[in-house]
């Protein structure tokens, strides 16, 4: 009796994340049916400290509806692509400016020598680096410079046996860490006090603990993970994904020494001074995407023909560069697409005015974490830390006045409600571009960086609560 040799059925998995572009166009598509529903409304737009468009928070008035049609919700991703521009260009850029980097060997070169020298203690580079970006962005903001740091010391972490999340994570967790803080953060806690009427960067004790707690923790989580991928690869959320870049830097051990040629050895020395440039204009003079974009072209050219690249090679290494960050800068635009919707719908505003009422209710300790959760739901909609300050705390300052929450609480509420959520939802355009930058879909993204969120959130909670009943101010 011949016997049966066929396998079992694998049981497929019950529920499997849609694509990023599916989870985006449904937010949208909800927004939209939204527009019909929601009550439209407006604020008066006012000039704010250093000349930025704030609200007047007494001037809410309903307005007459304008839902979003077929037609317009047709144009809203063309129309966030527009908007979003700014960063879809910058993801294409520094995309190229790295695979040009890359062809001139110096990359390899460095990631060769520094996975000898760390390759008994690789494990220090999380808390080292971890700590230094989010001690960048405790100090000046912009916690988009992760989308700097993650094509710099990826190569290096994988050829010292982690995987494409722990850099990822080292990048962003760090600098979201270091800007949710906001120690010394112009850009959320000086921009939020100047609003709320409170002597700017006051405070900064009890914000400095927030941000040793929260550098601690996600030190600790992103080693614990290291660890288990280290010991095998196999249990990396990314072990599929990292295939290539695993034969590509993880020869350390199988090949000679590399040695730099001269003129490699001058290229290195340029790139640094173009880094060199970079922090100075960022710090310096203000220096954002446009200015970065403009400065990682030019050196993209000079490092390249410096190296020995023929000019032809330089341009197709852009090109190779901007193929290979394509997804994460169209996402990037389809993200911006939500807040187009809710922007022509006119129920942005209403949506601010009705969740400040939720808390208006509360007693002062439940207060201050409402304002939190209302933080929170806002960054989806604008995932912007000036851009969130501007909109919601001229409404929040007096209404915390009123429910007897201090206005310092009241700031600390939207630093964590805005800041840790940077790097949780799909419509914060960097932190997209960041992950294509990286190579980690958004889904496994998520299923790493989750538990740690939610960490983050209890932190916050706990602080808040704290906070509230010292009455700090």
């Amino acid at each position: 009796m011949a016997q049966n040799t066929a396998k079992p059925e694998q049981k497929k998995s019950k529920f499997q994340m849609p694509h990023i572009y599916v989870i985006l166009v449904l937010f949208s598509a909800i927004a939209a049916v939204a527009t019909y529903f929601v009550p439209a409304g407006q604020y008066e737009r006012v000039p704010g400290p250093e000349g930025r468009i704030t609200i007047d928070a007494n001037s809410y008035t309903s307005v007459e509806q304008t839902p979003v049609g077929i037609t317009d919700f047709l144009t809203v991703i063309p129309r966030g692509l527009i908007d979003a521009g700014e960063v879809v260009f910058f993801t294409f850029i520094i995309g190229g400016m790295f695979m040009v980097l890359r062809q001139t060997g110096i990359i390899e070169i460095v990631v060769d020598s520094l996975s000898r020298k760390f390759a008994n203690k690789s494990i220090l580079l999380i808390p080292i680096l971890t700590t230094v970006f989010a001690t960048v962005a405790t100090l000046i903001g912009t916690p988009e410079l992760s989308l700097v740091y993650i094509p710099v010391i990826l190569p290096l972490l994988i050829a010292l046996g982690y995987d494409s999340i722990v850099a990822a994570a080292i990048a962003l967790c760090g600098t979201v860490v270091g800007f949710a803080a906001g120690v010394l953060n112009p850009i959320n806690t000086g921009l939020a006090q100047k609003i709320s009427g409170i002597p700017v960067f006051s405070g900064l004790g009890f914000r400095l603990i927030i941000f040793i707690l929260a550098v601690a923790l996600a030190v600790l989580f992103i080693m614990r993970y290291a660890n288990k991928v280290k010991q095998n690869p196999l249990n990396s959320y990314v072990y599929e994904d990292d295939r290539e870049k695993r034969e590509l830097y993880r020869n350390a051990e199988k090949v000679e020494k590399r040695t730099a040629t001269t003129r490699q050895k001058y290229a290195s020395i340029a790139t640094l001074v173009f880094f060199a440039i970079l922090v100075y204009g960022v710090i310096g003079h203000g220096w954002f995407m446009v200015e970065m974009s403009g400065l990682f072209i030019f050196m993209g050219i000079v490092v390249g023909l410096i190296a020995g690249l023929s000019t032809v090679e330089i341009a197709e290494g852009f090109n190779k560069g901007f193929r290979d960050v394509l997804v994460g800068a169209i996402i990037v635009g389809v993200a911006r697409a939500v807040a187009v919707v809710l922007e022509d719908g006119q129920i942005m505003d209403t949506i601010v005015y009705s969740l400040g009422n939720v808390v208006s209710d509360l007693p002062p300790i439940l207060g201050a974490v409402g304002m939190y959760f209302i933080q929170l739901i806002i960054n989806f909609v604008i995932p912007s830390g000036s851009g969130q300050a501007l909109v919601t705390m001229p409404i929040m300052a007096p209404l915390s006045d009123i429910i007897g929450v201090t206005r310092q609480t009241a700031v600390l509420a939207f630093q964590l409600g805005d800041g840790f959520a940077h790097i949780l939802y799909p419509t914060s355009g960097y932190f997209m571009a960041a992950l294509v930058i990286a190579g980690v879909p958004y889904q496994k993204w998520i299923k790493f960086f989750l538990p740690l969120f939610v960490f983050w959130a209890g932190l916050s909670i706990v602080m808040l609560i704290i906070a509230q009943a010292i009455q700090w101010s």
